[in-house]
C-alpha cells in the first residue's frame, strides 16, 4: 500500500470532488464524501471497459484502479477508527457506570456503620 501512497504522489494524482483534490485531501473527507469519489472513478473504470476492445490495460486504466484502490484504503481505515472510537467512549461509559456502582456500595457500607466505629473511623 505504500508503494502505491508514494506513486499517487510521484505522478501527481487528482480526485474528482468539487474539481480535483489531491491525495492528502482525501484524508479530510468524510466516508459519505469518499463514497461519492469511489463512485465517480468507478463510473470512469466501466467507461473505459466498455470502450476498449483491447485487453491491455492502458496507464490511464492503471491510475484509475489505483485510484479506486487508494480510497478504498482511507475508507477502510476511517471505518476502523471510527469503531475504536466508539469502543473508547463504551469502554469509558461502562468504567464510569462501575466507578459510581463501587462509590454506591462504600457509601452504604460506611451508612451499616455503627456510630462508635464512624467515630473511631473520624478519629483515625
Amino acid at each position: 500500500m505504500s508503494r502505491l501512497f508514494e506513486l499517487a504522489v510521484r505522478k501527481k494524482y487528482r480526485f474528482p470532488f468539487r474539481g480535483q483534490i489531491s491525495v492528502e485531501d482525501l484524508w479530510d473527507l468524510s466516508i459519505t464524501n469518499l463514497d461519492s469519489v469511489f463512485k465517480t472513478l468507478n463510473k470512469e473504470k466501466k467507461q473505459s471497459e466498455e470502450e476498449s476492445l483491447l485487453s491491455v490495460k492502458s496507464e490511464a486504466d492503471k491510475e484509475v484502479e489505483n485510484k479506486i484502490e487508494i480510497v478504498k484504503y482511507i475508507v477502510a481505515v476511517k471505518q476502523a477508527e471510527a469503531a475504536e472510537r466508539i469502543s473508547a467512549k463504551e469502554k469509558a461509559q461502562r468504567k464510569q457506570k462501575i466507578a459510581a456502582i463501587i462509590e454506591r456500595k462504600q457509601d452504604e457500607e460506611l451508612e451499616s456503620k455503627s456510630i462508635e466505629e464512624l467515630m473511631k473511623i473520624i478519629e483515625d
